[in-house]
Parts: C-alpha cells; sequence; structure tokens
C-alpha cells in the first residue's frame, strides 16, 4: 500500500524576510504552508542589511516615488507591530562644497520626503548651519562644510530576530518550518507544481505534495528554478553590499550620518549600532559563488577612507576592523548601467512557462517585506483559486511585541540577572524574555550565569534550542542570542554556550567539538585581514 505523501497548499522555498513574511502571511490566512531553507534562517541577504528601516531617501534620485511612499507606509506598520525590535533613529546629511548633492537638492528631497510619509509619528527634517552641526558632532571635517540636514528613519538592531520573530508567527498558525533542507527538485504533473524533493543535513532525502511553490530564495531564485522540469531565463542580477563595524573612535559621532563619497558619489552609512559603529555598503555588480560571500579588501579600503575623510579624527586602519559582512542584493537582471539604477523595487513574478502555481520573488527589502509578502498571498489564493480571509499582518503584533513590561516586571522579580542582562534579553526578546527565566526558575541548572557575571542565562542557549529551532552553535550565537555580532564577537562565551548545547542536544564530545570549531571557523570568517 502506498502512503500519501504529506501535502501542502504551499512550499516556500527560503527562509530569510521575504519568505518568512510570506509564511507568516499565508499561514494566518488559513493555508497549509511548509517552508525549507537549505542553511539556517536569516543567513543570507537578510542578515547583512545596514539594518535600517527606512524609506529609501536615495530612490526618490531615481524617481522611485511609490517605492518610498510603500516604505514609509511599512516603516509606521514596522513600528507598531515590532516595537520592541524597530526603533527611530536619527541621521545626518552633511553638506559640502562640490559635492554631487547640493543644498538645494538635498532640501528639495527632505520636503519630498516629509510629504510622503505623512501621518507619521518621528519629527519631520529640519536644516543646520555649518555652526549648528559643528556644534553637535564636533568630530564631523570642517573643510568645504556648508551646513547639514536632519531627520529620522527607524532602525533594527537585529534584522535576525525579525526574521525569527516571523517564522515563529508562522509555526504558531500552523506553518512547518525546515531549516538545513536543500530543495533538489520541483516536480510537475500536467505543467502544474506537483512535488518538491529536498534533502537534510544528514542526507536523507523526503518527497512533499505542493498545490504551489513561492521561490523566495533571494540571490539563489535562479538555482531553485534549475531544479524546475523547464529552464527559465535569468532573473537575478544581484549587487554586492559590504559594510564593517568598529569601535567608537575619537570624534566619532552621537548620531548616524549619511554621507556621499568622494570617490564614487555613492551614498553610505555611518551608524551607531550594538554599541559599535556601523559603515557601509558598497554597490557593486556580482557573479561570483553565492556561498561563502565576504568583503573584499578593496571594499574596506574604501569605507575606511571615506569614513577618515568625513571624521579626519577617526584614523582608522584595517586593525580596528571587529568585523565585516557582506551579502548579494536579488535585485533584477540588467545586463548594463550602473548598478544604483538598478530598481529596489520587488517583483513577484509567476512563472507559469516553467510551471504553474510557481512563483519567485525578485528584489525587496528589508522594509517593505510584510507588504510582499501581502501582496504574494493575495497572487496565490489567485493561483489556488482560493477564497482567503483579508490579510492580518498589518496590525497583528509579531511574538515579542507582546507583552513586554509583564516580562520586565518578571525578569526583575526572578533576581537571576543583572540590569544590563535584563535589558539585553528584552532588546532581542521583547515580552518573550519573560519565557526564559520561566523555564530557569524548573531547573537549577539553566539557572547558570554563562559568563558568571549574571548577564547572560544557560536558559536562553536552551531557549533557542527548544523554542527556536536553533541546530548549530552558529546558529544559538550568531542568529539567536546575538552575541556573535558584539565587538569580540562573544568569543569569551563560546565555551559556555557549548557547554549548555552538548547537554540539550546530547552531543559526544567529538561532536561538541567540531561544532565548536564550526563556530569559530565562521567567526574568524568574518575577520578583516
Amino acid at each position: 500500500m502506498t502512503v500519501p505523501l504529506p501535502c501542502y497548499d504551499v512550499a516556500i522555498i527560503g527562509a530569510g524576510v521575504n519568505g518568512a513574511g510570506i509564511a507568516r502571511d499565508a499561514a494566518l490566512r488559513g493555508l497549509r504552508v511548509i517552508v525549507l531553507d537549505k542553511n539556517d534562517m536569516c543567513s543570507g541577504t537578510s542578515a547583512v542589511s545596514s539594518r535600517l528601516i527606512h524609506g529609501g531617501l536615495r530612490y526618490l534620485e531615481y524617481g522611485e516615488i511609490p517605492l518610498v511612499y510603500e516604505s514609509l507606509h511599512e516603516r509606521r506598520c514596522l513600528r507598531r507591530i515590532a516595537a520592541h525590535l524597530v526603533k527611530p533613529i536619527r541621521i545626518n546629511i552633511p553638506i559640502f562644497s562640490g559635492a554631487r548633492r547640493g543644498l538645494l537638492l538635498i532640501r528639495l528631497g527632505m520636503i519630498a520626503y516629509d510629504l510622503l510619509s505623512f501621518r507619521k509619528s518621528l519629527p519631520g527634517h529640519e536644516m543646520l548651519d555649518r555652526e549648528q552641526i559643528m556644534n553637535d558632532e564636533p568630530g564631523l571635517r570642517d573643510d568645504g562644510l556648508l551646513g547639514a540636514t536632519r531627520y529620522f528613519d527607524a532602525q533594527i538592531t537585529f534584522a535576525e530576530r525579525l526574521v525569527l520573530e516571523n517564522l515563529l508567527a508562522a509555526r504558531s498558525a500552523g506553518a512547518e518550518i525546515k531549516t538545513y533542507c536543500e530543495v533538489r527538485e520541483i516536480r510537475a504533473c500536467d505543467r502544474a507544481v506537483d512535488t518538491v524533493v529536498f534533502v537534510d543535513r544528514e542526507g536523507a532525502e523526503s518527497e512533499i505534495a505542493v498545490k504551489s511553490v513561492v521561490n523566495a530564495a533571494g540571490p539563489w531564485v535562479d538555482k531553485v528554478l534549475k531544479t524546475a522540469p523547464r529552464r527559465a531565463k535569468r532573473f537575478i542580477g544581484g549587487t554586492k553590499g559590504s559594510h564593517i563595524v568598529v569601535g567608537r573612535f575619537t570624534g566619532a559621532p552621537k548620531g548616524a550620518f549619511y554621507v556621499e563619497a568622494a570617490a564614487d558619489g555613492r551614498p553610505f552609512f555611518i551608524i551607531p549600532w550594538n554599541s559599535q559603529l556601523l559603515i557601509g555598503t558598497t554597490d557593486i555588480r556580482y557573479e561570483e559563488s553565492l556561498d561563502n560571500i565576504r568583503a573584499s579588501r578593496a571594499e574596506v579600503d574604501y569605507l575606511v577612507a571615506e569614513t577618515n575623510r568625513v571624521f579626519p579624527n577617526a584614523n582608522l586602519r584595517i586593525d580596528d576592523i571587529h568585523f565585516a559582512y557582506a551579502g548579494v542584493r536579488p535585485l533584477p537582471y540588467r545586463e548594463k548601467g550602473p548598478e544604483s539604477a538598478i530598481t529596489r523595487r520587488h517583483i513577484i513574478k509567476s512563472n507559469r512557462k516553467i510551471a504553474k502555481g510557481l512563483i519567485s520573488i525578485i528584489g525587496g527589502k528589508l522594509t517593505t517585506y510584510r507588504n510582499l509578502a501581502e501582496q504574494t498571498v493575495d497572487r496565490l489564493a489567485k493561483v489556488l483559486h482560493r477564497k482567503l480571509p483579508e490579510c492580518r499582518t498589518r496590525d497583528t503584533l509579531l511574538p515579542g511585541a507582546w507583552g513586554v513590561d509583564r516580562a520586565r516586571e518578571r525578569l526583575k522579580v526572578s533576581e537571576l540577572l543583572t540590569e544590563e542582562g535584563t535589558a539585553r534579553l528584552l532588546s532581542i526578546y521583547g515580552g518573550r524574555a519573560a519565557s526564559i527565566v520561566e523555564m530557569a526558575a524548573d531547573d537549577p541548572a539553566l539557572q547558570v550565569s554563562l559568563d558568571g557575571n549574571g548577564n547572560y542565562l544557560a536558559a536562553e542557549v536552551v531557549f533557542s534550542i527548544r523554542e527556536e529551532f536553533a541546530t548549530t552553535l552558529t546558529d544559538i550565537v550568531f542568529r539567536r542570542m546575538m552575541i556573535g555580532l558584539d565587538a569580540d564577537q562573544g568569543r569569551s562565551l563560546y565555551d559556555a554556550v557549548a557547554s549548555a548545547a552538548a547537554a540539550e542536544f546530547g552531543w559526544e564530545a567529538a561532536q561538541q567539538k567540531r561544532e565548536f570549531q564550526l563556530l569559530v571557523d565562521y567567526a574568524d570568517s568574518l575577520r578583516v585581514t
């Protein structure tokens, strides 16, 4: 007797922000959903942005007014549904003589930005003269400085947590989440998607029946399409963006800066982030391997030189860089033209010529993932010939946005964490932080302080495994606890984290050693030499 295959309304390939957002929306509307990713969640493009939830001021230059409007609308939405993760940030744009973007152009751009973000809760822009900006930011270069404009956008310190919370919400609504499961084949019957074959970390092959497939694999979209029964033209022409992370230097800015680079005129950010400074990004066409993407020395030198130019007392050197990261934007393929002119709008592409029921996501921004997801699920309703409920994601809070005040009180009463440790836990987990200390209350072994100072609990490691589908030490350190993005990449805690994880997983000594080495290798790969 043949055992029927597990059947899903939609298989979503890719657990980045777009895939996670689509999974949440689809599951909340009653679809049976499975998410597949060949790596951990948020281990690609979603984790390597400038970590801003912003309107895309630069897109006004290219006439992408609808995109700016959409972004500003979604910024307001995310500040509501993910208030524990998305915070306001003040950004300065210094204006220097001889720059491509002069005072009048910037002033007009800021007026348009304010108009497009009507009903916003953030203050409007203000213009500062030379003396005002130098009083506020004395480390700024004064040679040729004419003045500045200041405006507000929003920042998400850990985009990884935004992706995770969308997946958690999807799972709560019935979705199945499978990381480290690589899709090997998309099969069709009567020219419509029929089954998906994937392989897990141990090499075990599984097959599922599907009614539709959403290819949200980011830069890997074309690679996924190669597993389908018919060939497709090239859709992705990604550009590489790199960032460096440094400590606070002499004359470091108090607020964020958005500055025009002297070398090529491209704007880049210098942003206070995670008690450090995040500097980037670059924008260059990329045709190399999509695995193990790293910032090149040329990109690093460019960012260091431009930062030293704008903040001349910084005197940054390569040795001052804590780590760097890079990724590829999954932009539409364009054979010619400047990288900056390639649209940042998302495209929801129906791949009917390959197989009916197959949809690919091209492009997209961290800021607009929720609206992209809503549009995609609306499209799925037509593909599946289903009348689905209205989208609920505009107003439904993400899991960590609930009960933050209760969690704060619960952490305080537990007396397991310092004030600093409490603030850290709330900033990462929001209201879900209460569950960590509640878990620890039932098991003295989980009350152990990983650092000996009461800032990190063993319970946090176990929580990431039991509740957040972490399966490796790298998952835990870099995409759950977020200590991998600290100045020392969390290295002082690696032994303690590994011991707690080994006890939970039941690892033998040899496996714990292998996992530990993989974590160190990954951390080392982000170092600049």
